[in-house]
């Protein structure tokens, strides 16, 4: 990409490319650490393109995905974050390390335009269309991941998650020492680059077809690791989250 594009609408010329060099040089410690309370085993990351902008679309179980992602992925990733996390020494770890945060209740123009910065500049975004942490199975899904790859092209890599949080854990539980968490790429899912104006029901479309895609690659990381999601959270533990995107009632 150009950096022209960042001249269209939406535009990003105006917002700065989050942090990266911290981020960078952090990873491979981040992973050592890791691996050295679990078994992290990555699957088919050679699926992730090796340049130029992607988005990584991810299932939420538990409170470790986004280290996970941010450590693991192939390639350095921006991941959006509830802006709820950027207070204290956590949201300073947050801001110098490159995450991306996010209003979930309100229209949030900053962090989209952000996450438009960090792929017009053929970097990579992390998105947790779920929005909150869950049962992973896809039952909520917001459009942001679809609507970024209708501006840009970019290709959405779906990502599944297992064994980040046990079965019955609360909605901040770790798995216990020496556990085996799986991080499963799918096939990237790609759609056109569409001008201005993006309207409703393309953005809807384009979602259900990448929210098929994800579904799939869930498919897949069950039958390849011969593992499952952990079930719902306990009684009482579920974040807010807005009701925007898919919500499949009663799930």
């Amino acid at each position: 990409m150009t950096s022209a594009l960042h001249d269209e609408p939406p535009r990003s010329a105006a917002v700065p490319h989050p942090p990266r060099r911290f981020l960078q040089s952090a990873r491979p410690v981040a992973r050592g650490l890791v691996r050295r309370r679990y078994d992290v085993r990555v699957h088919r990351a050679e699926r992730v393109p090796a340049a130029g902008p992607v988005i990584l679309a991810a299932n939420h179980i538990g409170v470790l995905d986004g280290p996970l992602l941010a450590a693991f992925s192939p390639r350095a990733v921006h991941a959006l974050t509830k802006h709820e996390m950027f207070e204290g020494r956590t949201g300073r770890f947050l801001r110098r390390s490159g995450q991306i945060p996010v209003d979930r209740f309100h229209t949030d123009p900053r962090a989209i335009r952000t996450c438009l910065r960090v792929l017009r500049d053929e970097g990579v975004v992390g998105v947790f269309p779920e929005g909150t942490r869950g049962d992973g199975e896809l039952h909520r899904f917001h459009h942001g991941a679809a609507y970024l790859a209708l501006v840009t092209g970019a290709p959405v890599v779906p990502v599944v998650i297992l064994g980040s949080r046990e079965p019955g854990g609360g909605i901040d539980s770790t798995p216990t020492r020496g556990s085996t968490i799986d991080l499963v790429y799918g096939d990237p899912w790609t759609t056109e680059r569409r001008a201005w104006p993006r309207r409703t029901g393309m953005v809807r479309d384009s979602s259900a077809l990448l929210r098929e895609r994800l579904r799939e690659t869930l498919d897949e990381a069950r039958s390849l690791t011969g593992r499952d999601l952990p079930g719902p959270l306990p009684a009482g533990e579920y974040e807010d989250d807005p009701d925007t995107g898919f919500v499949d009632r009663g799930a």
